[in-house]
């Protein structure tokens, strides 16, 4: 698996809170289930419109077209800005699919999401999914995604020019006084004004329960009675959040590398904080193997303590890299926390941490730049912009102000002392956000719901597996499938036993035995 696209899909801890029934699912040729209200949902901010007033949405007809990718199609899906008011305006949605392949008969459509939030799912799907899923998998399902509203294709969220965003993400988050912590409350504020500035018209409906009755509706579009769905990362609580909409209307839900929607945003944080360092560790227990660790040759406590001074000295002189640009220790942090997704990356992390060592900071910048989806002419994707429109309208903000930030520090320090100082302010990011947060945190049971597999990887870097036995337990229909390993998500990452469990679940319908272990 190619790491950079991994890292570019997946990446987004640092603005995140911090990456089936039995038989056929019903197919294009079934009869169309038709639209309805859903059940009001705890992170619903108000009642969706009438089905009636729904109605033209759910009987659209999409009109595909060729790509300029082989083999996929592209299409627009319209749906309301707002559900509860659909006569207020639309959005227009960028769909695409590759159709089943064969042999076997046709099982409907697998929608796929890889999570952010604000990762392209069409992006995902004509880089990978759409060619690298399971062949049987691919042989038997059109496989289909949709940009969420707000990201990549569908009406994105602009925030920052490029310029903007490089200063941005140069800015020191461990300040050491005053000054330091205004200027970074100052950026946060900057990055929420740009926001309001370009995208006020969508920011109040980008929510993620406003992305499930999205899910709705193209479930009902594409004719297929229920829906079949492999959701990764964020990809999870957006599955979870349709279960909990439309439980009828779930058919085979795989949620891979699962969220917990029951915590507030400061736990999420913390959490996933304690990810990294168990990430981390993992990283550098293998390391400190190989002749050519920068971190030493002895323990993972000395290569844990020489990173942390590694880090003070690049926050006092920043490295030059070959361009305008130098590595601050916020984007050194962030190089290594790119890595931390997925272990093939790692020997590129040695490389890169032995080059900055040795004065020279273009590595570890380059793997802050796939983080950030940076290109190489100094644009950016709206991952960033789009990652902190829905997290903040998603759940109330982590902090009020500095001063809670700041009280904070000694608690993540203690979930991770490589990234707990600066995953701790970097979660004031939703303080000064311009549209009030609409969700908030509580448990999901989708009462009613067909049997939902919910994946978990031990040493998971972004979604600790503590998130993935919450929300199978929180699921009435939940089913933990659990990964014993390294990386963020487990699905099509090399694990036999894995794709084997989850092909049969997709194909099959049979969920994986109770207790089910992995490695």
């Amino acid at each position: 698996m190619d790491s950079r696209r991994l890292l570019r899909t997946s990446a987004t801890a640092l603005a995140a809170a911090g990456l089936i029934l039995s038989g056929c699912t019903g197919g294009s040729d079934d009869a169309a289930a038709g639209p309805s209200a859903a059940k009001t949902s705890a992170s619903a901010t108000a009642s969706p419109a009438s089905a009636a007033a729904l109605q033209g949405f759910y009987e659209q007809k999409l009109a595909w077209r060729d790509c300029g990718v082989p083999g996929f199609q592209c299409a627009t899906l319209r749906a309301p800005l707002d559900y509860a008011a659909p006569e207020a305006g639309e959005i227009k949605l960028a769909v695409s699919r590759i159709k089943a392949t064969g042999p076997g008969k046709r099982l409907g459509s697998l929608l796929v999401n890889p999570g952010g939030p604000g990762g392209s799912a069409v992006g995902y799907l004509q880089g990978y999914a759409g060619i690298g899923y399971p062949a049987p998998v691919r042989a038997r399902y059109d496989m289909v995604a949709v940009d969420p509203r707000g990201v990549a294709r569908s009406e994105p969220v602009e925030c920052l020019t490029g310029p903007q965003m490089d200063a941005y993400t140069q800015v020191d988050q461990t300040p050491d006084d005053n000054a330091e912590t205004a200027a970074l409350a100052a950026s946060f504020k900057g990055f929420a004004a740009g926001c309001a500035k370009r995208s006020a018209k969508i920011l109040p409906h980008v929510s993620t329960v406003d992305t499930a009755r999205d899910m709705d509706l193209l479930r009902e579009v594409l004719g297929d009675r229920k829906l079949t769905y492999v959701g990764a990362s964020y990809g999870t609580f957006l599955g979870a959040t349709y279960a909990e909409l439309f439980p009828d209307r779930v058919g085979r839900l795989v949620l891979d590398g699962a969220m917990d929607p029951s915590l507030p945003a400061v736990d999420l944080n913390r959490d996933q904080t304690a990810g990294f360092e168990t990430a981390f560790r993992s990283f550098a227990a293998d390391c400190v193997k190989k002749t050519d660790c920068p971190l030493g040759t002895g323990s993972v406590d000395e290569a844990t303590t020489n990173l942390r001074d590694f880090f003070r000295q690049v926050d006092a002189n920043p490295l030059p890299t070959g361009e305008s640009r130098e590595l601050t220790e916020s984007l050194a942090t962030t190089g290594v926390i790119a890595a931390m997704y997925d272990e093939a990356a790692w020997p590129q992390l040695r490389e890169a941490l032995n080059q900055a060592m040795g004065g020279e900071g273009s590595g570890l910048l380059a793997l802050a730049d796939s983080y950030y989806e940076r290109e190489a002419n100094g644009t950016y994707a709206n991952l960033m912009a789009a990652n902190a429109a829905v997290n903040c309208l998603d759940l109330p903000p982590a902090f009020a102000g500095p001063a809670d930030a700041e009280k904070a520090v000694p608690s993540f320090e203690k979930a991770s002392p490589v990234f707990g100082e600066g995953l701790a302010w970097a979660a004031l990011n939703c303080t000064y956000w311009p549209t009030p947060a609409t969700g908030r945190p509580h448990r999901i049971t989708a009462e009613g719901a067909a049997p939902i597999v919910v994946v978990g990887t031990t040493r998971d870097p972004a979604t600790p597996y503590k998130w993935a036995e919450s929300l199978a337990s929180q699921l009435s229909s939940g089913a933990l499938l659990t990964y014993e390993g390294d990386g963020h998500t487990a699905y099509g990452r090399g694990s036999d036993c894995i794709d084997t469990a989850i092909n049969t679940y997709l194909l099959e319908g049979t969920v994986p035995q109770k207790g089910k272990r992995c490695s």
